[in-house]
């Protein structure tokens, strides 16, 4: 009762990175409430599928096992989650701010009216004292987000209803693996008594799931342009950077809205979260946004011909430039030094 669950949501009967990290910040938050963490696994065949969650510091892992649940498909796992939820009831709820997350949240906190903070940033746990009503309530869910276009980053929350709800994206928080040998309890659940034969109505005929054409999220050096690139071409100069330093090419939104770059290469709150060893900026104003989704870099180099540009007060090197300057003397001295 009153726990911390994570839907982990699954490719096949493998569990996705997202939820994986969602995982590691749920036992953290756990450990802070003196609580435990729960895991909810909802696909076909899942024998032997705790093993993938438990080392991540899970105390019970909730299966639910049965043909229907994958593909997915938006009733059965809305109603695995409402009805658990109403038996269990959990103080928080996580899953990742991806396609399915963003479908089964909304329908799960609206059907429990429980209120739910999409794409935050940072979770934490807080009190907060309502002067109106002379009430403080402790141990809340510090749900954080960027709002208003970016412009301000709001800590929301929800002090009265239950599960505190929240939708995390990819690469925000960090997978760490808690003990290899965490034991845990494994409960498989009766599907039909969760699931009404009526949410089978709509079944997948075909899926087809294309792969990413790069990895962003995983390489160890990217080199990301801005709308100081100035065009299409500024960034093919990037590509050749890219070229010799075994590094992947992001962009800002900027970039992106202005056609410089593909939208699948976008860094920041409204797209992708990357962590790299290094993180090359070039012509990137450093947009709240966009330093969300690239913050936690190893070492950050802006290339910035302002010298007064936000990205530059996070950047461990700024080098104070334009692109068109710099950017080709890089490709040189690479070139030289790569031979």
């Amino acid at each position: 009762m009153n726990n911390v669950f994570v839907y982990c949501e699954l490719e096949g009967t493998t569990v996705a990175d997202v939820s994986l990290e969602l995982l590691t910040k749920g036992r953290k938050l756990a450990n802070e409430l003196g609580c435990q963490l729960e895991a909810i696994v909802a696909g076909s065949g899942l024998e032997g599928v705790e093993t993938q969650v438990l080392p991540y510091g899970v105390d019970k892992v909730h299966v639910f096992d049965a043909p229907g649940l994958f593909p997915y498909t938006t009733l059965p796992h809305a109603s695995i989650l409402i009805n658990l939820f109403k038996e269990e009831k959990p103080q928080i709820c996580l899953m990742g701010a991806t396609v399915i997350g963003r479908d089964l949240g909304p329908r799960v906190s609206s059907a429990l009216t429980s209120g739910l903070t999409a794409d935050c940033t940072s979770l934490e746990i807080g009190s907060h004292e309502d002067k109106k009503v002379g009430k403080t309530y402790e141990n809340l869910l510090y749900q954080i987000r960027p709002a208003f276009g970016g412009n301000i980053v709001a800590t929301i929350i929800n002090p009265e209803h239950r599960p505190q709800m929240a939708t995390v994206r990819e690469g925000v928080m960090k997978k760490e693996i808690l003990d290899a040998n965490y034991q845990g309890e494994v409960v498989r659940h009766d599907v039909a008594k969760y699931v009404p034969e009526t949410d089978y109505v709509v079944k997948v005929i075909d899926r087809h799931v294309e792969k990413a054409k790069h990895n962003l999220k995983g390489a160890p050096i990217v080199i990301a342009g801005g709308y100081g690139m100035g065009s299409k071409e500024g960034f093919d100069m990037l590509f050749e950077l890219a070229k010799e330093l075994h590094a992947e090419v992001g962009a800002s939104r900027a970039a992106v809205d202005a056609g410089f770059c593909e939208h699948d290469r976008q860094i920041g709150q409204t797209g992708v979260t990357v962590r790299p060893k290094l993180y090359i900026a070039c012509g990137i104003s450093g947009q709240i946004q966009h330093i969300a989704g690239m913050q936690d870099a190893g070492i950050i180099i802006s290339v910035n011909n302002d010298p007064n540009a936000p990205i530059n007060t996070i950047a461990d090197y700024v080098i104070n430039g334009t692109v068109e300057e710099v950017i080709p003397k890089m490709i040189k001295y690479y070139k030289k030094n790569s031979k």
